[in-house]
């Protein structure tokens, strides 16, 4: 795998080996249970826990106490969306971006199904971008629940979330944002944007895959979805993964101290990977908002030339996506895309490029080159 140069950080990130090292002590070491109360064991666990809570909201301006550890972001947000309809009155309005992350919608839509929930659609630009105006009627319009990303894990357009936040709460409506693209990334404020629920996972800030985090805004108590010992305030029963804990805890700690010159340098390799391909595929065109993306996130669409024919000519030098890895390998058009209402040779076209910590420059060169030559060898054979 070394031979392969990794350019898809949207799906995953590696675990950044400061973090690792600090997963295997709570493995091998410091390996006791958070909640056995009777020896040193369990109280060295526990303090690992309360520790990382700590860590988590400083990187976020939360509260140590509204962080519930999860499995990740799927997790988060089914507890969240999931737990939040079950207390309202229904069918519950809840107001949904077209473009978000597959947890949000497939949840959405499975209590719809049920009649436990009715769907309002916001609308987007073919940059991603919500049209704000809009926003602000439907939640004129009164609703239980508003679902928006802070930024998008296939194009990498940034959302307002200050300003959706604001109007949410003019109009009395809970928010919940899935920050899983964003934490590490750029500065969010859950305390004074006005957030209700934030979605975190581990595993796209260089901690490991499984570990994540629903952060619940104090007033806003959520019923327990998951029954057996009452953990995590009840919310979510079950022992907890407290290597993984330890990892996000460490994870945010750094991305808090290294992320500003981070990610400016990850915008400089992922503008020079983009002028490289521009210059030598003149019909190429970047998707997103250009001017609020993400610094790693290169989201592009040549135009006659099917990603699969791409793919298949990389795969085994470079490690880049036709979109999200979030429906189980299946191959399916881009719902994101789909809802730009980007052309079908440009969705077909469509590769997703994720620059991150520790891409290199040589590598951003070999894979223009990489990308260059599977083109025009695809261009000789047209």
């Amino acid at each position: 795998m070394t031979n392969i140069i990794y350019l898809d950080y949207h799906s995953t990130t590696p675990v950044d080996p400061r973090v690792a090292e600090k997963v295997m002590y709570y493995m091998t070491t410091a390996f006791g249970n958070a909640n056995s109360v009777d020896h040193g064991y369990g109280d060295t666990a526990a303090k690992a826990v309360k520790q990382a809570r700590q860590q988590i909201a400083e990187l976020i301006n939360a509260s140590p106490k509204e962080i519930i550890f999860t499995s990740g972001a799927t997790e988060s947000i089914n507890l969240a969306i999931q737990g939040h309809i079950a207390q309202q009155n229904t069918p519950a309005k809840i107001i949904v971006s077209p473009v978000e992350h597959k947890a949000v919608l497939d949840t959405c839509k499975a209590l719809a199904k049920k009649g436990l929930a009715e769907i309002i659609w916001l609308k987007v630009n073919q940059q991603a971008q919500i049209d704000l105006e809009h926003l602000e009627k439907v939640c004129c319009e009164g609703a239980s629940l508003l679902c928006v990303m802070a930024a998008n894990n296939e194009v990498g357009t940034i959302y307002p979330i200050e300003k959706i936040g604001a109007i949410a709460s003019s109009y009395n409506i809970p928010f919940l944002c899935d920050a899983s693209q964003a934490v590490g990334k750029i500065p969010l404020n859950f305390q004074d944007w006005g957030i209700t629920y934030l979605a975190i996972s581990g595993h796209k800030l260089y901690a490991p895959k499984g570990v994540g985090a629903l952060v619940v805004r104090k007033d806003h108590d959520l019923p327990a979805m998951i029954y057996g010992g009452g953990h995590e305030q009840g919310l979510r029963s079950g022992t907890l993964n407290v290597p993984g804990i330890a990892g996000l805890g460490e994870a945010c700690r750094l991305r808090g101290l290294e992320m500003e010159a981070d990610e400016k340098a990850i915008a400089q390799l992922r503008d020079t990977l983009q002028n490289l391909l521009q210059s030598n595929i003149p019909d190429l065109v970047v998707n997103g908002d250009l001017n609020n993306r993400l610094s790693g996130n290169l989201h592009i669409s040549i135009p006659n030339i099917p990603n699969s024919a791409i793919i298949a000519r990389i795969r085994h030098q470079l490690a880049i996506s036709t979109g999200a890895a979030c429906s189980s390998g299946v191959v399916a058009p881009s719902h994101v895309l789909q809802s730009l209402n980007l052309s079908e040779n440009m969705i077909e076209g469509a590769l997703r490029i994720g620059v991150g910590k520790f891409t290199t420059k040589a590598e951003i060169e070999r894979t223009s080159s990489l990308i260059i030559s599977a083109i025009n060898e695809i261009h000789q054979m047209l």
